[in-house]
């Protein structure tokens, strides 16, 4: 192959995302200099924080995508060539790759992943996911044994290894989600204690039967009404973690948050928290979650669309609640 695929970004995010947003290019392959090596991409992730990457809004944990240059994702494959010492050809390795079927790295913030763990596995766990979750729920929510945790995003890919550490950790966890499929899925597979549907349930009647002794550690991934009935019902130090706010991301006016008084009267404490501050830890991480994994204790399922070009009209899966799973695109 000469030549390999790229999507750019060409207009900011406003409203829904769509094919408009973005151009398909043709780039030549390149032969890697000193200390570079040549990634061809086997899946390539969808995450919901993409949309807040496409926007041209720079006072963020992360500047935003650039106008005309390849759209921001993580991603696993294969290194097919290479001039880095510590990076061979075979190796199978995660990192930021991008909308492209190829990338060109130095081999910073790569990481390398045992070749007997397969790319989907490697993608819906060990990569972004299961580091935000290992590092959002043990780095900002300090479970304890017997605590009380919701988690919105339940069965989303990172909400649904929240939710299955905090059980193996002896906490009860209740996820909040989007269909009785996903609610169903979340008991009877991953052991989850209860669900609540945002979409069909009396949000605050449900919260009072599976929630009866309060809530102490919140892992918010969406946002929405979920927020303040949760809020409401925080025990007295308890811990918010902020992950994700799906619901609030392609809206013009975000919503109001809970009141403050609570925070004073329950001393909460509360985190926005994302991925990017923690990357130096992957390694870490990776090994941190590994005995849940050989445990038995991590199952996962995937939404795989096909081809690099179903990324354009993907991320609108993430709003309507269509994914199972991990999101993810098949190169």
């Amino acid at each position: 192959m000469s030549t390999y695929k790229a999507i750019n970004l060409v207009r900011h995010l406003k409203g829904k995302p769509g094919p408009e947003l973005f151009e398909v290019v043709e780039k030549t392959v390149p032969e890697p200099g000193d200390g570079e090596f040549l990634v061809k991409q086997a899946f390539m992730s969808m995450d919901p924080a993409m949309m807040g990457w496409m926007t041209g809004d720079t006072d963020s944990y992360i500047p935003p995508v650039e106008l005309g240059t390849v759209m921001r994702s993580s991603g696993v494959g294969e290194v097919v060539a290479s001039r880095h010492a510590d990076f061979a050809v075979g190796d199978q390795v995660t990192g930021m790759f991008g909308w492209q079927e190829m990338a060109l790295t130095d081999g910073k913030g790569i990481n390398k992943v045992d070749k007997k763990i397969p790319p989907e596995m490697a993608l819906a766990v060990f990569a972004l996911p299961g580091l935000t979750a290992t590092q959002g729920l043990f780095g900002c929510g300090h479970p304890k044994s017997g605590e009380t945790l919701v988690v919105s995003g339940a069965a989303g890919s990172v909400g649904s290894i929240v939710g299955q550490l905090a059980k193996a950790e002896g906490l009860r966890v209740i996820g909040v989600v989007g269909s009785q499929e996903k609610a169903d899925w979340i008991i009877n597979e991953l052991g989850f204690d209860g669900a609540v549907n945002y979409k069909t349930d009396d949000l605050n009647a449900k919260l009072d039967e599976l929630v009866p002794n309060g809530i102490d550690v919140y892992f918010e991934n969406t946002g929405g009404p979920i927020q303040h009935c949760v809020f409401d019902r925080m025990n007295a130090h308890g811990r918010i973690v902020v992950c994700g706010m799906i619901a609030d991301y392609t809206a013009e006016t975000p919503r109001p948050g809970p009141s403050w008084m609570r925070i004073i009267k329950k001393r909460l404490t509360i985190q926005g928290f994302t991925m990017p501050d923690h990357m130096h830890k992957a390694q870490e991480l990776q090994a941190k979650l590994a005995p849940y994994v050989q445990n038995g204790d991590i199952k996962y399922r995937t939404h795989v669309l096909d081809g690099l070009e179903s990324a354009m009209d993907g991320l609108n899966l993430f709003l309507s609640g269509g994914n199972k799973g991990k999101l993810m695109v098949k190169i």
